[in-house]
C-alpha cells in the first residue's frame, strides 16, 4: 500500500450519530406520518450525517466509467472478444450506450477512463487517457497485476476521485466496461467471501451453459493456484483482480475521504467497492447501492458491505446504468427532506398537537 492511499484512508471518518438523530428529528416535524416515506427518509438521513448539514445538496452527479479488459478471456470465459471494450468506450464517448442515455434523463455528467483497454483508442475527444496496460495478465496462468500496478490503478481512481470533488459534484457513481470483468469480478467476490465460487458466478455477457460451466472451473482454477488471501484487498486484486476495480476502489476511498455520496452499480462495480471496504470498513457509511444484479455474486456483495439495494429491477448492463436511476431516487429523498413544510409552518396539527379525546 503506497503513502497517498494510506493518508487518504486516515481521513475517511465514520459518521456522527448525532447528525442522524438530528436528521431524525427534523423527519419527525415534517407534514407526514412518521416513517411514511421509508427508506427514504433513511437515504435522506445519511445524506445528511455524511454532508455535516440540514440543507444537504445532491444536484451535481457524475458517473466515472472505467474501461479495461482482462487477459482471462484468452481462456474462453466470455462470448465476446476484448476488442468490444474498446468499441464500447466509442460508443460512451460519442452518447450513444445504455449509461449516457440514462444520465441524461438523471442530469449526470459521464467520465470516461481508458485504464487498461487493450485496443488502440487513440486520441479521442473527452477519454481521460490513464492506461496502466493494455489489459491485465491472464489470472488463469499467473497473477492479474504486479503491485506496482495496483498501486497505479488505485491511484488514477483516486485521482478520479479528488477530480470529482475538487469540481463540486455531490454524488459520484461508480461505472465499468470490459469483456472479462464479470470473471474477475466472481474471482473477487468468491476471494473475499469464501464462498463457493460456483454461487457467485453468472452468465455475464451471455455466456451458455457450458461457457458458464468452464467459466467456473477457470475461476476455480485461479484461485487454487494463486491463494488470494480474503483479509488483504491488495492481495485479492493482485492475483485475480483488473485495473477498473482497482480504479473504481480508489474512487470509492477518495469519494469518502472527501464526505460525497457514493453510488455503486451492479455486480462489478460492487465488488470494487467491497474491495474498499476490505481496506477501510468506515467507507462502507458512504456507499448506496443503486439495485440489485441478476448476477449470483452480487447479493453476497451487498450484505458483506451492508448495503440493501435502492431498485431491483433486474438490470445486470453494468456501464454505471444503476448508479444513474438511483440519482433520482436520491434527489426525491433529499427534496422531500429538504423541502416539504413542516407542521409548524404549513399550520398543520402534528398528533403530539391533539387534544387526548381525540384518537
Amino acid at each position: 500500500m503506497f503513502a497517498e492511499l494510506g493518508n487518504v484512508m486516515r481521513q475517511i471518518e465514520s459518521l456522527d450519530a448525532n447528525w442522524i438523530r438530528r436528521a431524525e428529528t427534523h423527519q419527525a416535524s415534517l407534514t407526514k406520518p412518521p416513517g411514511s416515506l421509508g427508506r427514504l427518509e433513511e437515504v435522506a438521513n445519511r445524506i445528511v450525517a455524511i454532508q455535516r448539514s440540514l440543507t444537504p445538496s445532491v444536484e451535481r452527479a457524475r458517473i466515472v466509467v472505467f474501461a479495461a479488459d482482462h487477459g482471462v478471456t484468452a481462456e474462453g470465459v466470455a462470448p465476446y472478444p476484448s476488442a468490444v471494450t474498446g468499441q464500447m468506450v466509442a460508443n460512451f464517448l460519442a452518447g450513444g450506450a445504455g449509461v449516457n442515455a440514462l444520465a441524461r434523463v438523471a442530469g449526470a455528467e459521464v467520465r470516461v477512463v481508458d485504464i487498461g483497454v487493450a485496443s488502440d483508442l487513440g486520441h479521442v475527444a473527452g477519454l481521460h487517457p490513464r492506461r496502466i496496460a493494455s489489459g491485465t495478465r491472464n489470472m488463469a496462468r499467473e497473477p492479474a497485476m504486479t503491485v506496482e500496478q495496483v498501486d497505479a490503478a488505485i491511484a488514477v481512481g483516486l485521482e478520479m476521485g479528488r477530480d470529482a470533488i475538487t469540481a463540486g459534484v455531490d454524488m459520484i457513481g461508480l461505472g465499468e466496461m470490459g469483456i472479462g470483468n464479470s470473471t474477475a469480478a466472481s474471482a473477487v467476490t468468491a476471494a473475499l467471501t469464501g464462498l463457493p465460487v460456483a454461487g457467485m458466478t453468472g452468465r455475464g455477457t451471455g455466456a451458455d451453459d457450458a461457457m458458464l460451466a468452464h467459466k467456473i472451473r477457470v475461476i476455480e482454477q485461479a484461485l487454487q493456484r494463486h491463494r488470494p488471501d480474503p483479509a488483504d484487498a491488495f492481495d485479492v486484486l493482485t492475483k485475480v483482480g483488473g485495473f477498473e476495480l482497482a480504479g473504481l476502489a480508489g474512487v470509492v476511498l477518495a469519494a469518502a475521504a472527501g464526505r460525497k455520496v457514493v453510488v455503486t452499480d451492479g455486480f462489478i462495480a460492487t465488488a470494487a467497492a467491497a474491495l474498499a471496504v476490505r481496506m477501510c470498513p468506515a467507507a462502507t457509511e458512504y456507499l448506496f447501492a443503486a439495485h440489485r444484479s441478476p448476477e449470483p455474486g452480487h447479493t453476497a456483495l451487498l450484505m458483506m458491505i451492508g448495503q440493501e439495494p435502492l431498485l431491483d429491477l433486474r438490470m445486470r448492463l453494468g456501464e454505471g446504468t444503476g448508479a444513474a436511476l438511483a440519482f433520482v431516487v436520491i434527489r426525491a429523498a433529499v427534496a422531500a427532506f429538504t423541502e416539504m413544510a413542516t407542521f409548524a409552518s404549513a399550520g398543520v396539527s402534528n398528533r403530539s398537537d391533539l387534544p387526548d379525546a381525540v384518537v
